[in-house]
């Protein structure tokens, strides 16, 4: 979500007034030059913009091409590569443009608009997809009875509804309630709505409800996993005479155990094996996913929360910092999720080398 930033910063620009401002120019109206390091970390946002594109981009292409991912839970992952691809086409170049601008404005009231709605939109509607899929991991694990096939396309079918209907409400806000002002024409100032009652509304919904929920939904997988070795760790043998023999059916989990003079033989069925394990990695992925989206977007939307409520002044570099870090998080969502599936690779792979 664009707010105020300044990349500029890296800029050496002349006259102090110039510095005071985040603008580019000087006392006399002549534009600062660039420095080296700035130039470098233009480049390396740049390259971040296009990496992000193209990625999300191979994933939406296999999702469509392969037939088998036509269905959950790969209709989430292509519902969170739409909004990652759409920030990144849509929203990180006009913030390099800005950014090269010397945060200014220039292209009008109109695209302005647009431009933020696209913003608050699409970085919501990731966080909100990071929330489903951590849900539908969370059911898959716990209720795998419960969830099926049917239930769960339902389910995440709604979800997605809900997911881009709620960030269109929160990004057209502004617009259709006159919450406050996004354009200054005097200033050249492009920036999402500061009026104090929308940045509470937006940053709660767009970011803090979906963190408890996420945040809620891997402390119950922990647990659910943890009760799982801990009851297989509780399932003891009686000692008993050497002449007895005794069979036991093990609580909560599929195993036979047979005792034989002191002598203990464990059979343990090949499908639960793998469904544990694949459960492991789920509920592994599901933490990395959301240990990189907390970290990616926690201090962006700290420092946005506290900002219009007091009066904190917030270095220029330290916004850009946590506005791009957030915008990664874009990068690193499809990264994460097709690295814990084979069939993503062995998909990619098709993909690039069917020809051959």
């Amino acid at each position: 979500m664009e707010r105020p930033l300044n990349l500029t910063c890296f800029a050496d620009t002349t006259g102090d007034a110039g510095n005071r401002s985040g603008s580019s120019a000087g006392p006399d109206g002549g534009r600062g030059h660039l420095s080296v390091f700035s130039v470098l970390v233009l480049t390396l946002l740049a390259m971040l913009v296009v990496a992000t594109f193209l990625w999300n981009g191979l994933v939406l292409a296999t999702i469509l091409r392969v037939r088998s991912f036509h269905r959950v839970p790969h209709n989430l992952v292509a519902s969170m590569a739409i909004s990652d691809v759409m920030v990144a086409a849509l929203v990180m170049p006009l913030s390099l443009v800005r950014e090269l601008s010397g945060r200014r404005w220039q292209l009008g009231r109109l695209l302005c608009q647009v431009w933020i709605s696209f913003d608050v939109m699409c970085c919501t509607a990731s966080i909100w997809n990071v929330m489903a899929i951590a849900l539908d991991r969370y059911w898959s694990i716990t209720r795998h009875l419960e969830y099926t096939l049917r239930i769960r396309r339902r389910i995440s079918n709604i979800m997605i509804a809900l997911t881009w209907a709620l960030s269109a409400f929160i990004s057209l806000a502004p617009l259709l309630f006159g919450w406050g002002e996004t354009y200054s024409e005097d200033s050249e100032e492009c920036q999402v709505s500061q009026e104090p009652s929308y940045t509470i509304f937006s940053t709660f919904g767009a970011f803090y409800l979906p963190l408890c929920v996420v945040l809620f939904v891997y402390w119950k997988i922990y647990k659910a996993a943890k009760f799982r070795i801990g009851s297989r760790k509780s399932n003891s043998i009686t000692p008993i005479a050497p002449e007895a023999l005794e069979v036991k059916d093990a609580a909560q989990q599929p195993q036979m155990v047979f005792t034989v003079r002191h002598a203990t033989v464990t059979f343990q069925m090949d499908g639960d094996t793998w469904r544990e394990q694949k459960e492991k990695k789920a509920a592994l992925m599901v933490g990395l996913l959301i240990g990189v989206f907390v970290l990616c977007w926690i201090p962006f939307f700290i420092t946005e929360l506290i900002n219009p409520l007091c009066s904190c002044d917030i270095p220029p570099i330290w916004k850009s910092v946590f506005l791009w870090l957030g915008y990664s998080n874009s990068f690193f969502n499809p990264l994460i999720y097709t690295a814990f599936n084979k069939n993503y690779n062995n998909a990619f792979r098709n993909l690039f080398f069917r020809q051959h």
